[in-house]
């Protein structure tokens, strides 16, 4: 659908912004800044509890390439490797991409990062299985 070219692509899942969405369309950096706030939650939580939740919460950095289309988290712990991001071009999809060389916890933490941005952005996620969850206000 969005043409990124980062090797064999195997599992993707995708955040439809629809009519009833809190945003109309959403661009990478909003993007990235939407995760940066998950991690930064996760960070609080973590101190409020007195433990590193946000190591456990979000082991990743945020990597870029130039190409202004997609970006991708890298584990940081040797269970996680990686999670791509991107957007299409009217900003209206959100596809997240677990590469060949992702693991069980990229695929976990991939679902988990979808659930929270699709239900902030009350938007349709179609999850790595093919199932749908509805965050958006229907009639």
């Amino acid at each position: 659908m969005m043409g990124l070219e980062v090797g064999r692509m195997v599992q993707s899942a995708y955040i439809k912004l629809v009519q009833g969405s809190a945003e109309g369309e959403l661009s990478l950096a909003q993007l990235k800044e939407k995760l940066l706030h998950y991690r930064d939650q996760t960070t609080l939580t973590g101190q409020q509890l007195d433990w590193d939740y946000a190591e456990a919460a979000f082991p990743y950095t945020i990597e870029t390439k130039q190409d202004d289309r997609w970006f991708y988290l890298k584990g940081t712990h040797p269970s996680y490797k990686y999670i791509i991001f991107g957007t299409d071009e009217a900003g209206t999809t959100i596809q997240a991409v677990l590469p060949e060389q992702s693991t069980h916890g990229d695929k976990a933490k991939a679902n988990e990062l979808c659930k929270y941005l699709a239900k902030q952005l009350q938007a349709e996620l179609q999850l790595f299985n093919g199932r749908t969850i509805y965050y958006n206000p229907r009639k």
